[in-house]
């Protein structure tokens, strides 16, 4: 079963080896990534290749419509870990355009449990509705919502106690939102770059 994906596996490992021989023996080592990226499950939105990094340098969760629910036990580990454990520099809340969680989020049908999953999407709509509701196009309403439930999703990771206690203690750690376009491969900053919690009216 799946033969083609072990052969692809012994390729690429044999390909690191071939380009840098110590490469496994300094990933057998403590990780110490200097990045935490909270991105979408997409298939399409692979976070060490849109950003050209190598395996250890970014920590990763992913989820539908890359959100941060303060309720959610699976982020919040990821989070604590990521700040307390690996002492990661940056946070990285990246959605992107043409998100199907975000147009789930909102197009009133109903899929079950993910729909649960997706309501803090439709209260971002519904805090946004009279800017959303006025924009005529449909792909330029959905690329809106991911951008606004990027700035919600990082309000969410700088409120966090993890993400204020660190900042408390004189940690450096930066909360950032970015939008990818699968399109053309390119990220938008969104320019809410949180670094302490007198930022967080701002945003």
């Amino acid at each position: 079963m799946l033969d083609h994906l072990k052969d692809n596996n012994r390729n690429w490992a044999a390909r690191k080896v071939s380009a840098d021989p110590y490469f496994f023996e300094r990933l057998t080592g403590q990780q110490a990534p200097e990045y935490l990226w909270i991105g979408c499950s997409d298939s399409r939105v692979p976070a060490n290749e849109i950003v050209d990094l190598a395996p250890g340098e970014v920590f990763v969760h992913r989820n539908v419509a890359n959100l941060a629910p303060p309720q959610d036990a699976n982020y919040l580990s990821v989070l604590q870990f990521a700040v307390d454990v690996l002492k990661v520099k940056h946070i990285l809340v990246v959605g992107h355009y043409g998100c199907g969680g975000v147009a789930a989020a909102v197009d009133g049908q109903r899929r079950g449990l993910v729909d649960h999953w997706l309501h803090p999407i439709r209260e971002v709509y519904h805090d946004h509705r009279h800017e959303l509701d006025a924009m005529a196009e449909p792909g330029a309403r959905m690329d809106r919502l991911c951008e606004l439930n990027v700035v919600r999703q990082v309000r969410n990771v700088a409120s966090d106690v993890f993400v204020q206690d660190a900042w408390a203690r004189g940690q450096s750690l930066c909360v950032h939102g970015w939008v990818y376009s699968i399109a053309n491969g390119l990220i938008t900053d969104l320019n809410i770059t949180i670094d302490g919690p007198d930022d967080l009216d701002r945003v």
